[in-house]
């Protein structure tokens, strides 16, 4: 799965959560980096990252792949390092339950 595969199933997986309002970038290393920004409607997901996001998640792509495809659970990858929080761990959580869908 591409960056641009990644960034259709993010995409997806926002416009059935009305409710997450936050800036969240998604960095995986060398594959590049997403930003969602869901504080404007409808979300914009663009790729880069921004400048002061609410929370950014730092995984690999394989592994963020393995999250929205339900077989990797985003609590146990962050207890086994694979996925790294900066910022709100409490916007992390709203994400995970959007992604979970």
């Amino acid at each position: 799965m591409s960056l641009a595969d990644v960034k259709s199933r993010i995409e997806e997986k926002i416009t059935a959560a009305p409710d997450f309002d936050a800036v969240v970038t998604f960095d995986f290393g060398d594959d590049g980096q997403l930003t969602l920004d869901a504080t404007q409607s409808p979300p914009e997901l663009s790729e880069g990252a921004h400048d002061d996001p609410d929370t950014t998640l730092v995984c690999s792509l394989e592994t963020f792949q393995k999250i929205l495809d339900g077989s990797q659970d985003p609590n146990i990858a962050f207890m086994m390092g694979k996925l790294k929080v900066k910022g709100s761990m409490g916007t992390a959580m709203k994400l995970n339950g959007v992604l979970e869908q």
